[in-house]
């Protein structure tokens, strides 16, 4: 796997702490749900609860964060927000240990993990472009791609098997250490960071709160990359839980068959994570971040035939490899053309506004999806969203001419600074 090493040691330093934490979250995966399952007996609606309650702290408290963080030196709130992460998730198996573990302490590591994630996403994304500048952007973030595909493929399943076999706090203190070595691999960049941007005496912190949700309606093409996202995320998410049930309760599929389904087609993310630099140099950015926005959205439709036995299975397979492999292409360009042309003193606003409303969609297409399927069958409720997803393309940024990027000026080689890791939100969707 490629590391950091092309785009210097810092980056290097930024890739291996973004890669160790974000194998050590998806080994943790469903990791505090069944904590709650299996020893503080939860009831079905308080798991919903936990698994809502960090979604819901992230989105009420994101704007507000917003402009603090913008104003803020971005490596030191990435280490602090690694740091509160690392302390959250070991309180787990301390409270564990001890006979003190609660579904109150459950609810508030959730919401303070969430929180701290919004905070080092914030601050990443602005350092990124400090750290590589935008040359090196893509390569950067088909990097962080790459990643995050590896660790989805190899995560869960790894993860699954530790918790087989040693339990779910296992995995919880693997995540939280891995939050420690991420804080201590972006302690180890050299470079010194640029001076954050200097909040305007005459400005209000309620302009501020909305700067970044301005900063994306008036550049054209962000507005539609925002808009296609959403409406994008929001489909593509409020189906997943529609076609395990499809798989598991109507098709009779076991959870290692489920777990293959969607642990196999994620090569086809790092596949894509890989060939995105490359297309982009032959093809240039605009034409493959329009090939691949229209690629990634195809194919849904298609779960909707899924039938039983090795037959449906592949289908399952074939399609998520193809929204996979697409996505991984995508993902990388268009985080990209985000940074690009958001101001370099608006980094941080327009990337929190985009979680927020990433958030809020996949939250509100899941319940609304989930209430047709109540009303139809999950299988028509896929289709639907299938249809519907397609339809997504139109919010591309098809006119030619567009304004040039909008980030600030050009790094000189010179001046390519240091940046971190979950600029992977990068990708959203």
């Amino acid at each position: 796997m490629a590391r950091g090493e092309g785009l210097g040691r810092d980056f290097a330093w930024l890739w291996r702490a973004f890669a160790v934490s974000t194998l050590g979250t998806w080994l943790a995966f469903d990791a505090l749900p069944i904590l709650a399952v299996r020893v503080v007996h939860a009831s079905a609606a308080q798991v919903s609860l936990l698994a809502a309650a960090g979604a819901v702290a992230a989105a009420a408290l994101a704007l507000p964060l917003g402009p603090w963080v913008e104003y803020r030196p971005k490596r030191r709130l990435m280490i602090r927000a690694d740091l509160l992460r690392f302390v959250a998730m070991l309180s787990v198996p301390i409270g564990y240990a001890t006979g003190t573990l609660s579904y109150l302490q459950l609810i508030v590591v959730t919401v303070v993990v969430a929180v701290a994630d919004v905070v080092f996403t914030a601050a990443a994304g602005a350092n990124l472009k400090s750290l590589v500048g935008r040359p090196h952007l893509l390569e950067a973030n088909r990097r962080f791609e790459t990643v995050t595909w590896v660790s989805t493929a190899i995560g869960p399943p790894a993860g699954g098997a530790l918790i087989g076999a040693l339990g779910p706090v296992v995995t919880i203190l693997l995540d939280a250490v891995s939050y420690l070595l991420s804080a201590l691999g972006i302690r180890a960049i050299a470079r010194t960071e640029p001076a954050p941007p200097v909040r305007a005496e005459s400005g209000s912190r309620l302009a501020d709160i909305g700067e970044g949700w301005r900063a994306i309606a008036a550049d054209r093409e962000l507005r539609l990359l925002f808009a296609n996202g959403m409406l994008a995320g929001g489909l593509i998410m409020a189906t997943a839980p529609l076609l395990m049930y499809l798989m598991l309760h109507d098709l009779g599929f076991s959870t290692l068959q489920y777990g293959l389904a969607f642990g196999v087609p994620c090569l086809g993310g790092i596949l894509g994570a890989r060939l995105s630099g490359p297309l982009v140099r032959r093809y240039g950015q605009r034409r493959i971040l329009l090939v691949f926005g229209v690629g990634r959205v195809l194919w849904l439709a298609g779960l909707a035939f899924t039938g039983r036995g090795t037959a449906g299975l592949l289908v399952v397979m074939a399609t998520e490899l193809g929204i996979i492999t697409c996505m991984g292409v995508y993902n990388p360009v268009m985080a990209t053309r985000r940074l690009e042309r958001t101001a370099d003193d608006k980094t941080a606003r327009v990337l929190t506004t985009w979680r927020v409303g990433s958030r809020a969609s996949i939250a509100g297409m899941t319940a609304l999806w989930g209430a047709l399927a109540g009303l139809t069958s999950a299988r028509t409720a896929i289709a639907v969203a299938g249809v519907l997803l397609i339809a997504t393309s139109f919010l591309l940024p098809w006119r030619t001419g567009e304004d040039a990027p909008r980030g600030g000026e050009e790094h000189g080689p010179a001046e390519v600074a240091d940046t971190a890791p979950e600029a992977a939100d990068v990708g959203s969707a």
